[in-house]
């Protein structure tokens, strides 16, 4: 099979899937797993300075670690832009 009837059936198999499940089931687990990853940064680094949170305190902390990934990923993002490089 050649790569565009690759991506063809593979199109086709990925619409298929998502017209079948809804959003919580196709990509729950990763997001629940994406969270869980900051949650364990702030956990990690409350234990480092001697500090027990509470479930709402990881909370919050957890969601301004993850904004604050994300702003880093859009610098990144923005600065190769600037720098310019071939268009894919």
């Amino acid at each position: 099979m050649d790569r565009e009837a690759q991506a063809l059936a593979g199109r086709i198999g990925g619409l298929t899937a998502w017209s079948r499940n809804d959003a919580a089931t196709m990509v729950g687990p990763a997001h629940r797993g994406f969270r869980r990853r900051f949650e364990r940064l702030v956990i990690e680094a409350a234990a480092a300075q001697g500090q027990t949170l509470t479930p709402d305190e990881i909370d919050a902390r957890a969601d301004r670690a993850r904004r604050a990934y994300m702003l880093s990923l859009a610098a990144k993002s923005a600065a190769a832009r600037r720098k310019g490089g071939p268009v894919r």
